[in-house]
């Protein structure tokens, strides 16, 4: 594709020298990836400056430099396009480079802080039952029909994801269901897209790391509804006190979901079993195979959103009656002498409180009237929001009979240091039934020592992760493996 053509509504603060009918072979951000010919992207990020690399990337071949700020010297041959931000500009760029697939697809995002990924991932799966051809975008991974392609971010940078979505239409996907992180839309990945359609599903503390602010978090799940065009559909939690915050300036059609007030659809919950859900779906009354009340909002936004897209109420319901969770999300391991694992990717305070009330509300007493006790393991992950370590291991406390607090991904901290900040949460009643087990395999295995039949062990924080992240490195570590690895050795 010819460089004017790329460059189709991208605002030019200066474009200089290079020939407008060149042809650019490839979108490149990581100039150790620069290949003849590539147009090399500069972008300014939280770590590093793509501007410092403009010159080796010239070197080893870029054509095409796009920059916010001109080098003082420009390389005879090479075209220089300055805007003023780059970031934005390049998902504009690769929309064009990839033939804007998102136009020809019904691309549903899926943004707040908790159920992005079951939401979207239910969406996937009821509509491959529905007959069609679609693709997803997930934190688990990304799939074309019943190819899976591993996912390494939430929401890929925008050269990926431009690519993905012209891949899943080459493919014959009609429909596609992508996660859309507060990062993606600070760091404009999603820039350059037309969605069909946008979910909110709530907002609770998460990523102030990145953020700083509560306040910021919020402006960044709204940008996303901000960005959506008058042609698309804005369907939010209306039970969160927020949801009507993220349509406020949105263009799109305002819709709602809601358990507990009046919406565009409307979800009463009649049971919540270990055997699944039973709910009033506007006026129709369903048994649904997930369990706990998040669910029960995951389900009315699933729904909501497929009745948006025009499909038949009924057959929707129908569908949805027997859907599977997404991987790691109370995803259950049964032992063979009756105790009861989930394991669960609960990494916020929210999401953990949400996931032990659930556990709490489905107890039942064994054959003796015995009450079962409820385990749980857990950490919080390194380099990222230390504030809501303590009020994790708090909730942890409040809703288990035993609480071992051990490692996450530690990423690049000391795990002492994180299990440190958590214990601060853990009252000095609390901390009669709580330890500290550093290694997070010996703390799986020690909770399984600990448990009797009809208990319940909740291993919560990572979920579908395989591997665990230790000083950069990541080895291998699945929770459900290492769950079934200690029920067998009972």
């Amino acid at each position: 594709m010819t460089l004017q053509d790329i460059l189709y509504k991208v605002p030019l603060l200066k474009a200089v020298a290079g020939r407008p009918d060149a042809e650019v072979s490839a979108l490149i951000i990581d100039s150790r990836r620069v290949t003849p010919g590539c147009l090399f992207a500069a972008l300014r990020g939280t770590q590093v400056d793509g501007h410092q690399y403009i010159s080796k990337a010239v070197e080893s071949g870029a054509s095409v430099i796009l920059c916010e700020a001109l080098p003082e010297t420009l390389v005879e041959g090479v075209s220089y396009v300055q805007v003023e931000n780059a970031a934005r500009s390049l998902g504009f760029i690769a929309a064009n480079f990839y033939g804007n697939p998102s136009t020809k697809l019904q691309l549903i995002g899926v943004t707040g802080t908790n159920g992005k990924t079951s939401t979207a991932t239910l969406l996937f799966r009821l509509f491959r039952r529905l007959g069609y051809h679609c693709g997803l975008l997930s934190t688990v991974q990304n799939q074309i029909d019943e190819t899976v392609i591993p996912s390494t971010h939430t929401t890929p940078d925008t050269v990926t994801l431009n690519a993905l979505l012209a891949d899943m239409l080459k493919k014959g996907c009609t429909h596609v269901f992508m996660e859309v992180s507060s990062h993606a839309v600070v760091q404009e990945r999603i820039a350059g897209l037309v969605f069909a359609g946008g979910i909110f599903t709530n907002i609770t503390h998460d990523h102030l790391d990145f953020h700083q602010t509560f306040d910021n978090y919020i402006r960044a799940k709204k940008g996303f509804f901000d960005q959506l065009p008058k042609t698309a559909f804005a369907l939010v939690n209306a039970d969160d006190r927020r949801g009507a915050v993220m349509v406020q300036n949105t263009a799109a059609r305002r819709e709602t979901f809601s358990l507990e007030t009046g919406a565009s659809f409307k979800g009463k919950l009649i049971a919540d079993s270990m055997f699944g859900l039973q709910m009033d779906v506007d006026g129709r009354e369903v048994h649904f195979s997930l369990i706990g009340a998040f669910n029960a909002y995951n389900l009315l936004g699933v729904y909501g959103a497929a009745v948006l897209l025009g499909e038949d109420p009924e057959e929707v319901l129908t569908q949805l009656s027997d859907l599977p969770t997404a991987p790691g999300r109370f995803e259950q391991v049964i032992s063979p002498y009756q105790i009861l694992g989930i394991v669960d990717y609960a990494h916020t305070p929210d999401a953990l409180k949400n996931v032990l009330e659930t556990i709490a509300n489905l107890r039942l007493a064994d054959a003796k009237g015995r009450l079962p006790q409820i385990i749980t393991v857990v950490g919080c992950g390194g380099n990222r929001d230390a504030t809501k370590r303590p009020v994790m291991a708090g909730i942890a406390c409040k809703f288990s009979n035993r609480v071992i607090l051990t490692s996450d991904n530690p990423r690049h901290e000391d795990p002492l240091d994180i299990l440190a900040d958590m214990q601060r949460g853990v009252s000095p009643i609390a901390a009669k039934k709580t330890e500290m087990i550093p290694d997070r395999r010996e703390a799986i295995f020690h909770a399984v020592a600990l448990a009797k039949p009809h208990d319940v062990i909740l291993v919560a924080g990572k979920g579908h992760e395989t591997y665990q992240e230790i000083k950069g490195i990541k080895t291998h570590f699945d929770d459900r493996e290492v769950l079934r690895e200690a029920f067998g050795g009972q």
